[in-house]
């Protein structure tokens, strides 16, 4: 069964100014952005690789308006850079209301031949990562009192076991469990959090760091019998990000037959 066809946008987000991190290139951060233009927002794209960053935000720039379109390089690791990435937005737009963190790193490796450094990289970009986006977006909402939604990228990792995934697989669960407690704590200024958990989303990125033998595995496994296309993860983060789930919050939405 092949992917559906591509949905046209219908305004969901129309007037709104969102960031979304790691949004540059093909995956679903960049899918992401793409849809939330489709749908009527202005959108701040951050990602650590500056080239790709700004031809990204150049060609969303040339399609949609560079008075929809900034992007501002951030390495979610330094608290500096958040901050920088959401003054930007505040100044730009005079306003937040969506917040997407997307990004996330991942590897394969056994516990037994684990180093310390791979376990402290993989968590301190997936899961630290988040946590100081999502704190520097509740500060920004909280202090604007009009609302907002942080919607977070977690990963069916989070639930089930993968060997060689240990490490991504804590943060990924880490993820799950910030994004429930942040979302007690801003419901009382009425921000909504909420996470998505995708299973196997292809881009070119992630065919060049797994085998075409874990790739086919993992496929076979999805009851679709194919592997997601990123724009339907953005679909779903679209609907968080959206009216349409006003009543959701501290929920994680797998984007997958493979959550359990």
């Amino acid at each position: 069964m092949g992917a559906p066809d591509y949905l046209p946008g219908h305004g969901l987000l129309t007037g709104r100014t969102a960031v979304v991190t790691a949004a540059a290139g093909a995956g679903i951060g960049g899918a992401t952005a793409r849809r939330f233009l489709e749908e009527g927002a202005r959108v701040v794209i951050s990602d650590a690789h500056a080239r790709r960053l700004k031809e990204s935000a150049d060609a969303l720039a040339g399609e949609f308006g560079a008075d929809r379109v900034t992007g501002l390089t951030c390495d979610v690791t330094d608290e500096d850079q958040v901050r920088a990435l959401f003054a930007h937005a505040e100044r730009t737009h005079g306003r937040l209301d969506v917040v997407v963190n997307n990004a996330g790193l991942g590897g394969t490796a056994e516990l037994t031949e684990m180093t310390d450094d791979q376990w402290t990289k993989i968590l301190d970009v997936t899961l630290n990562g988040t946590f100081r986006c999502t704190r520097a977006a509740l500060r920004s909402l909280k202090a604007a009192g009009t609302g907002g939604v942080v919607v977070n990228n977690a990963s069916v990792v989070g639930w089930r076991a993968q060997r060689g995934q240990a490490h991504y697989a804590a943060a990924k669960a880490g993820v799950m469990a910030l994004t429930r407690c942040a979302a007690l704590e801003a419901a009382d200024y009425g921000v909504r959090v909420n996470a998505v958990a995708p299973s196997l989303a292809m881009h070119p990125h992630l065919a060049k760091v797994t085998s075409p033998e874990l790739l086919a595995e993992l496929t076979e496994k999805e009851a679709f019998g194919r592997y997601a296309e990123p724009w339907e993860i953005a679909n779903v983060i679209v609907f968080l990000a959206s009216g349409y789930s006003s009543y959701m919050t501290g929920e994680v939405v797998a984007v997958s037959s493979q959550h359990a």
